[in-house]
């Protein structure tokens, strides 16, 4: 431990301050647990959420075995409808509990909207609801590893507070991770801090990884745009650059009719289809979405303009730490996942989550992780006087070589952008394209694991390099494994669907990634 270390104790450790994380704060102190969390930015702002329009998986009573079928007929095979009927009626008792934080907008009756949130606002609220829970906020916190117990259990984290510019340590009796997904450095909004930490920390000490195969859910934006907001481009009409209008499927094969059109040269759209009602509303339902236009002198209703697709990896892609309990904890004892740190296949099958789902997933995840690691802490209490021991590797405690030079990091982030997000190599998968990119990958995860880390403040970019490397050798690995064609993962040397492969796929292992199907039955809850 180093001698100006910040030093703290609490029952519950959250590592993560996004809908996930503070859901999960807040149910581990309501459930009796003194708690910290530690945020990577500002709890309130950091992360996706904070920069959208969250809806939530809304369905009253009545209909909720309707929507669990419709839902499940779509995932291919690798969704649990016990899980999915579990988030909603969580969520359906959870949103009317911010009334006191939040300001809930009227229906033409007066009643308050539930669904949809603004999402600023919302992580406001949470950061609020978090604290007059008792809750103890770090920000500007990276968590950077984890600490664990000789019989193998976490005991805790240590990381790095940016701007008291000294390391921390967190003894706990059960860590909940909510750090996010991994959108290996895409420009998608509010994505700068989803890097995959919690994956490579958890993988470290031996958890085990689920669905991350399922990396290709891309999003449209305007093209010198980080602005990903899909629900206006429903709206959408496409042209190629000598403008002729695209015809653009509905659903899933949209994507991949534009990502053809884009391989081939420059895309423009228009929004003119967007009916005037929802014009007139749209800078209340999506406060942000205008002002990337506004400030190009665009104006999207009338004018053509040009478009990227954005890559989500594992934000709303599926992929996450594997579930082994109602409760949301991994394979690691003491060690839970919430949100998009978790697998969502459990709810969302092979194809993405989306918007809806996945917060209603976040905000379901984080309350069973909260409690489940808050009556943890009952059962075992913080053990805080045994020894442990810190286990952080590939960034941290790496080889003797010099240090990665600012050139040398800056390549290897182009790297895992280009093998992870480029869409000739994600959407239209082969063996081939994927042995390729893995040699890449598999050689710069060699490169980082011989580099000597650097200490402090200038720690913290090379450890995310080593999580999203991590994250992307188990997506390339598991999308070799898998050899067909299911949900979001397609391959156009295995275009069919395969009844053999109609089960979840594990990752595990760091220098060695070993894929193997997941044949427990554990996940199924009551």
């Amino acid at each position: 431990m180093e001698r100006d270390a910040l030093i703290y104790e609490a029952d519950v450790l959250v590592i993560g301050g996004g809908l996930a994380g503070t859901w999960a704060a807040v149910a581990a102190a309501r459930a009796g647990a003194t708690v910290i969390l530690a945020e990577k930015g500002y709890c309130g702002t950091s992360g996706v959420t904070a920069s959208a329009g969250p809806g939530h998986w809304w369905v009253p009573p009545g209909k909720r075995a309707e929507a669990v079928a419709a839902r499940n007929a779509r995932a291919f095979g690798l969704a649990d409808t016990s899980w999915m009927a579990r988030i909603v009626e969580t969520t359906w008792e959870s949103i009317p509990r911010l009334a006191g934080y939040y300001r809930f907008s009227l229906d033409d009756g007066g009643a308050p909207r539930h669904r949809a949130l603004r999402g600023p606002e919302y992580m406001r609220a949470m950061r609020r609801y978090a604290e007059d829970s008792g809750v103890a906020i770090l920000d500007q916190s990276p968590a950077l590893e984890l600490l664990r117990h000789a019989d193998g259990s976490v005991a805790g984290a240590a990381g790095y507070a940016r701007q008291r510019r000294r390391p921390w340590q967190v003894r706990a009796a059960a860590v909940v991770l909510a750090s996010g997904g991994c959108a290996f450095a895409s420009h998608l909004l509010g994505s700068r801090t989803n890097t995959g930490d919690g994956l490579l920390m958890a993988a470290e000490a031996g958890a085990r990884l689920s669905g991350m195969e399922f990396t290709s859910y891309y999003t449209v934006a305007p093209a010198w745009s980080s602005m990903t907001r899909s629900m206006s481009f429903a709206f959408a009409r496409y042209f190629d650059a000598a403008g002729r209008e695209l015809p653009i499927p509905p659903g899933q094969d949209a994507t991949r009719t534009l990502a053809r059109a884009l391989l081939d040269g420059p895309v423009f759209a228009t929004l003119e289809r967007m009916p005037a009602e929802i014009r007139a509303v749209l800078s209340r339902i999506s406060p942000n979405f205008l002002l990337a236009f506004d400030r190009a002198g665009v104006d999207p209703f009338t004018q053509r303009f040009e478009i990227a697709l954005r890559g989500e990896g594992t934000v709303r892609g599926i992929g996450g730490l594997r579930i082994a309990d109602r409760a949301c904890q991994t394979d690691v004892p003491g060690l839970f996942a919430a949100g998009d740190a978790a697998t969502r296949e459990l709810i969302a099958g092979a194809t993405s989550g989306g918007g809806a789902q996945n917060s209603s997933w976040a905000l379901s995840s984080g309350q069973w992780a909260g409690e489940g690691a808050a009556q943890r802490a009952r059962m075992l209490g913080r053990r805080a006087n045994r020894r442990v021991e810190r286990i952080g590797g590939a960034g941290l405690r790496s080889g003797a070589a010099r240090a990665a030079s600012e050139q040398e990091t800056a390549a290897l982030i182009d790297l895992i952008r280009d093998e992870n997000l480029a869409y000739d190599k994600n959407l239209f998968r082969s063996e081939e394209k994927l042995t390729r990119s893995l040699a890449k990958l598999d050689g710069a995860w060699s490169e980082i694991r011989s580099r000597s880390a650097p200490s402090g403040a200038a720690s913290l970019r090379l450890r995310e390099i080593a999580a999203m490397l991590a994250a992307s050798r188990w997506s390339g690995r598991a999308a070799l494994a898998r050899g067909e064609s299911r949900g979001m993962h397609q391959r156009t040397d295995r275009p069919a669907t395969e009844p053999a492969l109609a089960h979840r796929l594990i990752a595990s292992g760091l220098d060695r990634v070993e894929i193997a199907a997941d044949v427990a039955p554990q996940t199924k809850v009551a």
